[in-house]
């Protein structure tokens, strides 16, 4: 096969497999072109193998020798230990994508010491279903290449924005933590049936695509969302009694805040993982 790349995961947890199901899905991507690996689970990767037809393999040196990209799909808390037992098989070819929520580039490149490009990606678990909103942000070694084979591989599970780096802690708390805001909607939603007397099945059907639909019209309109909802506004009507009720609420300021803090503590989480990092790489020099 032409053009064959290798894209090689290490962790092989529910973020991976989101991606490699993805990039399948679109056709851009062949099984024979991903790996992945971890530190001991073999039941895992044997999984993967059956489901994907992708190699799998617990040796660093196998799983990284000549990878055109790497993909770095561990907990935050795990990032030291995985980079250390890796770096002396990185290429300074290899473009190491991250989507550890919290690490910053500069913490990777102090793990690897060498001039490597780096993408930091922020997804959603909305990548299960091939409709995450991702960000992603680069370091100084990674040029035009480097983030054009980024967004390629995140437009398999969604849509892909590029960003600063100092901007990711927003993202976080925008999208990153976005579809729990949603769920929450969600269930506020539900809760409502007892009040209404409606059928649960039939209540949560209504639910899930009235959801869709707002999503689909932003999506699909020019219009912005404060337009959308003045059009189905009409004066004394329904929807004008329900938003009353919210405003009351103060419900848009809560989300501001609900935000807002989230972004924040995306940033104390940062700046803790940095330091646990740096004072693990104090400990190996």
């Amino acid at each position: 096969m032409e053009n064959m790349r290798k894209i090689a995961f290490i962790g092989s947890g529910s973020m991976t497999e989101a991606i490699i199901a993805g990039m399948l899905a679109g056709g851009k991507y062949q099984p024979q072109e991903i790996y992945a690996g971890n530190h001991s689970n073999q039941d895992r990767l044997s999984y993967l193998a059956r489901k994907f037809g992708i190699y799998t393999t617990q040796s660093k040196q196998d799983l990284l020798a000549e990878a055109d990209i790497a993909v770095l799909a561990v907990k935050p808390k795990d990032v030291h230990a995985a980079l250390l037992a890796s770096r002396n098989h990185f290429q300074k070819s290899t473009l190491l994508i991250s989507v550890a929520a919290g690490v910053h580039t500069s913490s990777l490149e102090g793990i690897l010491r060498k001039d490597i490009a780096i993408v930091r990606a922020m997804p959603n678990t909305s990548a299960a279903v091939g409709k995450s909103a991702t960000a992603l942000s680069a370091n100084r070694f990674a040029h035009d290449k480097e983030m054009n084979d980024a967004i390629t591989l995140f437009e398999t599970i969604g849509t892909a924005e590029i960003v600063e780096e100092d901007q990711l802690n927003a993202v976080t708390g925008l999208s990153g933590s976005g579809p729990a805001y949603i769920y929450y909607l969600a269930e506020a939603m539900e809760a409502s049936i007892g009040i209404l007397g409606l059928e649960k099945a039939t209540a949560k059907s209504l639910i899930i695509q009235t959801l869709i639909g707002a999503a689909e019209m932003l999506q699909r309109s020019d219009k912005s969302p404060i337009e959308l909802r003045k059009e189905v506004t009409s004066p004394g009507g329904t929807t004008e009694a329900g938003l009353r009720v919210l405003a009351e609420y103060r419900v848009q300021e809560a989300f501001e805040a609900c935000i807002f803090e989230a972004a924040q503590q995306s940033r104390r989480m940062g700046q803790q993982i940095s330091q646990q990092i740096e004072d693990a790489g104090k400990e190996d020099r």
